[in-house]
């Protein structure tokens, strides 16, 4: 790497995709602040029409800077689809520089658009690196990770409501099956206080049998049954 003098503004350094441009001093909006330069290839030659890398800088139809060198320092500039700089192209002069569009503090990477065809070439397909496009994708995830927390909060109280649905008709056919089991008992006879099963009492006290005599219990008491209208009971002799 050529090395880059003091009095310069900038320095090579570590970015996110690998080396970058950062300022060392305050750069004012306007600033050239450093020449792309390298071989000078011509597109009507087939053997430089046929040079590919991904520091060519095309002036025009037939003129392209092969920035590869290694002097070439603006080479290290990355792309922003937001930029702080932009490049300067002078055809006719075949020349090209890297200007300041805003107030760059020190420590800021520089960087520039390279371009809609080096874009769709080269960028696209891996994914741009840059912090407009890394803020972006950082929204995205935070917003895909709001929507899956609120449709997992949907999701439970949907759940919760149904539970309690479920909970709700059991409670209610419970309540049900009491009331049905508590006819069905008083409808065999059986009341809840003892006193009467199957039309037997329960209470100590014998029933009529079917001759209208007394029924003897344990208790030894005999229940009489009723005279007929008409006559009457005569002690006997």
């Amino acid at each position: 790497m050529s090395a880059i003098p003091s009095n310069k503004p900038y320095r090579v350094g570590r970015s996110r995709t690998g080396l970058g441009l950062f300022a060392t001093k305050p750069i004012k909006k306007g600033t050239r602040i450093i020449r792309y330069f390298g071989p000078l290839l011509d597109s009507r030659k087939k053997e430089e029409d046929a040079i590919e890398n991904k520091y060519l800088f095309e002036l025009n139809n037939r003129w392209t800077i092969d920035g590869s060198v290694r002097k070439n320092i603006a080479r290290y500039i990355n792309h922003a689809c937001k930029p702080n700089a932009e490049s300067d192209v002078k055809p006719r002069k075949r020349k090209v520089f890297i200007r300041a569009i805003k107030n760059i503090e020190p420590g800021e990477e520089i960087n520039y658009d390279y371009g809609t065809d080096y874009f769709k070439a080269y960028l696209k397909p891996i994914g741009c690196k840059c912090d407009a496009c890394e803020k972006k994708r950082k929204k995205q995830r935070a917003e895909a990770r709001a929507e899956k927390a609120r449709l997992k909060a949907k999701a439970e109280r949907k759940a919760l409501k149904k539970a309690e649905e479920l909970a709700a008709k059991a409670e209610k056919l419970k309540r049900k099956l009491n009331g049905a089991k508590t006819n069905d008992i008083k409808a065999n006879g059986v009341e809840a206080n003892g006193v009467k099963l199957n039309g037997k009492l329960m209470n100590g006290h014998g029933g009529k049998s079917a001759a209208g005599k007394p029924t003897p219990v344990k208790s030894g008491i005999f229940a009489t049954a009723k005279a007929k209208p008409g006559r009457e009971r005569r002690a006997s002799a």
